[in-house]
């Protein structure tokens, strides 16, 4: 990542290493509340709405290529059931750790020059900038992978009627009767039969004709 415009120490995710220094080892402790920013999550299905609190706990150690951060961030996360469609939340603990390395510079500590944009090495790279580093891209990653990609309101709900669309969980004797779609025809053609119809198919003829046959004997 190539060096950008100055970061703006006064935003929340923007942090200053100039206490924590250069000395190899040393060791910084930081905690921070800050609110959520735009799109922290899965769109659609699960994320921290836009301004939520989030809670960040921070280790920065100073190594010789940069300043290793270490930190936890918490979050209240908003969602949809994937099975039955009722909004939930779910506690959100998400755990990330980053290199951001110094660019190269001479002994007075400026900078010599920009870190080739087009290097392999250095397209995933993430720089301090004037002591500054932007926490924001790496807690977002972190914040994505921690969620889940199919968030449920409970391990073992049951979902909608996949005829009607009702909640299962709120009636678990809901059912349909079902019909063997084999005699389904059947069963519309005798709905519009009448008896005498329904006794020659089974077999029987109409009363009127055993009568005759009885008087004829």
């Amino acid at each position: 990542m190539a060096l950008n415009a100055r970061l703006d120490h006064r935003n929340p995710l923007v942090f200053d290493t100039h206490e924590l220094g250069r000395r190899p080892g040393a060791l910084q402790r930081l905690t921070r509340e800050v609110d959520a920013p735009k799109d922290f999550g899965i769109q659609g299905v699960v994320g921290v709405p836009e301004g939520a609190p989030m809670e960040l706990e921070l280790r920065l150690e100073s190594v010789m290529e940069g300043v290793l951060v270490t930190g936890t961030a918490r979050a209240t996360a908003k969602g949809e059931c994937v099975r039955c469609l009722e909004p939930l939340e779910l506690t959100l603990e998400a755990e990330f750790q980053e290199m951001f390395s110094y660019p190269d510079a001479d002994e007075r500590g400026r900078v010599i020059a920009e870190p080739d944009t087009d290097a392999e090495d250095d397209e995933d790279r993430l720089f301090i900038e004037d002591g500054l580093f932007d926490l924001e891209p790496v807690l977002r990653d972190a914040v994505v992978l921690a969620l889940p990609m199919q968030p449920v309101c409970q391990d073992d709900c049951p979902g909608l009627c996949s005829e009607c669309g009702a909640r299962l969980a709120d009636d678990p004797d809901h059912h349909h009767n079902a019909v063997d779609i084999r005699w389904a025809a059947l069963q519309g053609l005798a709905e519009t039969m009448t008896d005498g119809e329904k006794d020659e198919m089974s077999g029987g003829a109409p009363r009127s004709a055993r009568a005759d046959e009885k008087q004829e004997k």
